[in-house]
């Protein structure tokens, strides 16, 4: 790779990098542990990325893309790989049964607005919602979730009320820790795509920002900014569900693919160290 190329690579793996550091000593990961975690990422990747054609990839070749011993490729492939597949299908159920609350006719008023549910019986209720949007989990287990983030409330009246227009873990969730491989993790592959691609297929990606902005426009900017993004998302969950053959089995085509928008707002000091 050229220097200018290699410069500036590094500098974005630094930036990439940093804010993860961050997290990683605050939930008490050493560098041993994240070591081990890179290596294993790397030797996945040139197994299942980086081969031949028509040619097997083999332990030496894995070595030699990846820097790493054959002694170690081989203790790496080795090695069970973690899951957090539950953590995931938790937040998955939630987040779906939110966005069906808010999109679906059945469960809101003639505005839109979501329903006050009762918690079971004729008519729409909520577990009806989470048993049509939430697979066979108990409506119980959905309920718990969202009254301890604080995204729905239980009335006088034994009723269910949505709270918020989207499905926010609490601080110390570890959702919030596979949201940050996913969400992070799907940008990154965005950019890689784009990086590589012609021009007539990149997809979408783009920001807006400013680096002198005064203290009193950020919590205008912030509120601004979530209003429409939020509208922006429901307008997209709706078409989305429309064509998502689990949301709607009437729904035709072959493959199965995943699709979808990510919106995040930032905001900072700004310091000459930015680029």
């Amino acid at each position: 790779m050229e220097s200018a190329a290699l410069k500036t690579l590094t500098m974005a793996v630094v930036r990439i990098l940093r804010p993860l550091v961050r997290i990683l000593l605050r939930n008490g990961v050493s560098f041993r542990t994240f070591s081990d975690i890179a290596k294993g990422v790397y030797v996945d990747t040139a197994a299942n990325e980086f081969g031949l054609d028509n040619r097997k990839q083999t332990i030496s070749r894995i070595s030699v893309i990846t820097g790493l011993s054959r002694k170690e490729v081989k203790r790496v492939k080795e090695k069970s790989r973690p899951s957090d597949a539950e953590i995931a299908e938790r937040y998955n159920r939630a987040a779906r049964v939110i966005a069906a609350w808010r999109r679906e006719p059945r469960y809101t008023d003639r505005s839109g607005t979501p329903l006050v549910l009762p918690l079971t019986g004729d008519g729409p209720s909520f577990a009806e919602l989470v048993r049509q949007f939430s697979g066979d989990l108990p409506y119980r287990a959905i309920l718990d979730e969202l009254v301890n983030t604080d995204a729905v409330e239980i009335t006088d009246m034994h009723r269910v009320k949505l709270l918020r227009p989207a499905y926010v873990s609490a601080t110390d969730d570890p959702v919030n820790l596979h949201i940050l491989g996913t969400d992070a993790g799907l940008l990154i592959e965005t950019i890689d795509h784009n990086m590589q691609a012609d021009e007539s297929r990149r997809v979408f990606q783009r920001k807006v920002s400013y680096d002198n902005l005064p203290e009193a426009a950020l919590p205008v900017f912030e509120v601004m900014a979530a209003e429409s993004a939020q509208h922006l998302l429901e307008k997209l969950d709706g078409w989305l569900a429309r064509n998502d053959r689990d949301s709607n089995p009437e729904v035709q085509g072959v493959g199965r693919h995943c699709a979808g928008l990510g919106i995040y707002y930032f905001q900072r000091p700004h310091s000459d160290k930015d680029g």
